[in-house]
């Protein structure tokens, strides 16, 4: 079984082999407490950016601190090109679902998106309520999954923020697909390069309005289809992404 993982502050991270690791707060509360981690057990310990240490746990310290002795320290190169899933708001828990599968499945960064057909809508306080749940959930399933490097959530886009962010990427020479089951193009003929950034548009409930679909392939996005079934919101994004990290090479 692989070790269990813990997230903290880069300045709380010693790279060097025999050095001392402090795991407190939040995460020395769930190491000491929750997992009931004891003296000589396997612990991995991460910064969120990339680096990661291994050990073993040396001292449990009251109920809220683990004291990591470092056997071996690791720098991960950051993954290119960058997976962009633009997600829009789903109604009921689905959308902190489809943070944790695209975290889980390796997604760079997450967009929440407010479209026009979303049920859910996020207004006022309600938004900074949303975009701070779908980072706690980014955490924690980063955290489950082992990756080196924590996912970017996003504030909430408008649909104008989301078509200037597709603009970007393709002007900067990346890719940008809407999922669409009317489409064309098969996301897995695609060949997707290995620089630049890939963004997926994954719309709501009620599916990408037109509107919507005209404005993201006016600045340079291309619809494309997953297969011959119609996917939730929650789940499409991650099976696109999974598509998209096998067909650059990152999951060679």
């Amino acid at each position: 079984m692989t070790a269990p993982f813990f997230l903290v502050a880069p300045a709380a991270l010693t790279p060097t082999v025999g050095g001392t690791v402090v795991v407190d707060g939040p995460e020395g509360r769930h190491a000491a407490t929750v997992k009931r981690l004891e003296r000589g057990e396997p612990v991995l310990v991460g910064d969120g950016a990339g680096h990661v240490v291994e050990g073993v746990v040396a001292a449990v310290v009251g109920r809220d601190r683990v004291d990591v002795e470092v056997t071996s320290y690791a720098v991960h190169p950051e993954p290119a090109p960058r997976v962009v899933v633009v997600q829009a708001l789903a109604k009921g828990e689905r959308g902190e679902l489809s943070v944790e599968l695209l975290t889980e499945v390796g997604v760079d960064v997450v967009v929440p998106w407010s479209a026009s057909r979303s049920i859910a809508q996020w207004r006022g306080e309600k938004a900074l309520r949303g975009v701070e749940k779908w980072r706690t959930t980014a955490r924690e399933a980063a955290k489950q999954s082992r990756r080196p490097f924590l996912p970017e959530v996003r504030g909430l886009a408008s649909t104008d923020d989301a078509v200037a962010l597709v603009r970007d990427v393709v002007a900067g020479g990346g890719t940008a697909l809407v999922l669409h089951e009317d489409a064309s193009l098969r996301l897995a003929a695609l060949r997707v390069p290995p620089s630049g950034d890939v963004v997926l548009v994954v719309g709501p409930e009620g599916g990408i309005g037109p509107e919507e679909r005209a404005a993201f392939e006016a600045v340079g996005a291309r619809s494309a289809r997953l297969g011959p079934t119609v996917l939730r919101t929650s789940t499409a994004g991650t099976v696109a992404a999974a598509v998209v990290l096998a067909s650059c090479g990152r999951w060679d």
